[in-house]
């Protein structure tokens, strides 16, 4: 009992500085990313905070099951290296003893990864897409950013503002470029705002400004002061696609039996079985020769990790493409697994146990 609980104390203090570290890998890049886009004016510069929520939901079963894999591969690996392995096995202990503590360990973070597959992680997609619709769906005035140039969606007018007053729906310094007819026209204006007619259209109203009309490479150029002047918004309709798989919630992929709904739902069932079988398979995987070197184990281990990740993909891709049969699924690949395990088990337990019968 007090062995097992520091195992699963030194585990769990391995896991948590695990996922730390991934977090704040995966926190770097999307805050690079979302920054980069929100500079650009395609994300709102307030929705960036939401956004890694979401992701962070997303990439989060994973995560806990590299941290099980990693946690029980290094604290075993350092037993093997400390020689607290050759105390064990001399005591008439064997490593199948490390299974009971592995589970105890690996179980509860594998019912926390399958809440989130099945659950949290769908609805943080859904979430995250139903937004990037929305923000699709903005108008080219809503979506401009001030100091940066903004073009619209058909290429026929570029905005400029370079400041937003404490008013909400006013703008200074503002420049706009338009071509119409083969002709271009540059308007600028010491500030503007937004008008909703009575009829809904929305216009952009620039006042006392210059407007500069004419056709590039000749001289036939034009200029008009003006008090006021009204652009036309032009409005675009929202759009509601259909979700993909991912954004589905579990109770609506079962619903609806199709190659891609059953290959995604073998996905999120083996997040949490990925937590079980990583852990275990971590136990043989942790020993150490100290005639082949001290980090043969760990290159082994992480190719191994890569290679069930990677049939995985494989399988659930085979199975969105009907190639394998919805019922099947990923299965194969845990079942390999799970057999590989107990070999590797029964491998380095039954040569133990008939020295220690012979002696």
């Amino acid at each position: 009992m007090i062995f097992d609980r520091s195992l699963i104390r030194e585990f769990s203090l391995v896991a948590l500085a695990v996922v730390v570290v991934l977090i704040a890998i995966i926190l770097t890049r999307l805050l690079i990313l979302l920054l980069g886009k929100a500079a650009l004016g395609t994300v709102l510069p307030e929705a960036v905070i939401g956004l890694i929520a979401f992701g962070i939901l997303t990439y989060l079963p994973v995560l806990l099951s590299i941290a099980a894999f990693v946690a029980v591969l290094l604290t075993l690996t350092r037993s093997f290296r400390d020689s607290e392995m050759t105390v064990w096995f001399t005591s008439g202990q064997s490593i199948a003893a490390w299974v009971k503590p592995v589970l105890q360990f690996s179980l509860p973070i594998a019912l926390v990864a399958g809440a989130l597959s099945l659950g949290l992680s769908p609805w943080s997609q859904a979430q995250s897409a139903e937004y990037q619709r929305l923000l699709e769906s903005r108008d080219e005035v809503s979506s401009v950013t001030p100091g940066v140039f903004r073009e619209s969606r058909r290429a026929d007018r570029v905005l400029f503002v370079d400041k937003i007053s404490d008013r909400d729906n006013e703008v200074n310094n503002v420049f706009v470029q338009s071509t119409q007819n083969n002709r271009t026209g540059v308007m600028v204006a010491q500030r503007g705002f937004i008008e909703n007619a009575e009829n809904g259209d929305r216009f952009v109203v620039l006042l006392n400004g210059r407007r500069y009309e004419g056709t590039p490479g000749t001289l036939d150029y034009k200029t008009v002061d003006f008090d006021r002047y009204a652009i036309r918004i032009e409005p675009k309709e929202t759009k509601k696609e259909t979700p993909p798989a991912k954004a589905l919630d579990t109770m609506e992929l079962i619903g609806d039996p199709t190659n891609h709904n059953i290959a995604e739902l073998h996905w999120r069932i083996a997040l949490p079985l990925s937590v079980v079988l990583m852990a275990l398979f971590a136990v043989p995987l942790s020993f150490v020769n100290p005639r082949q070197g001290r980090s043969w184990n760990l290159v082994l281990a992480v190719l191994a990790y890569t290679l069930y990740n990677n049939l995985l993909s494989i399988f659930q891709a085979w199975t969105a493409q009907g190639k394998i049969p919805g019922w099947v699924g990923l299965w194969p690949v845990h079942l390999v697994v799970a057999l590989v395990i107990a070999w590797l088990l029964t491998r380095q337990v039954l040569p133990r146990r008939l020295l220690v019968g012979r002696g």
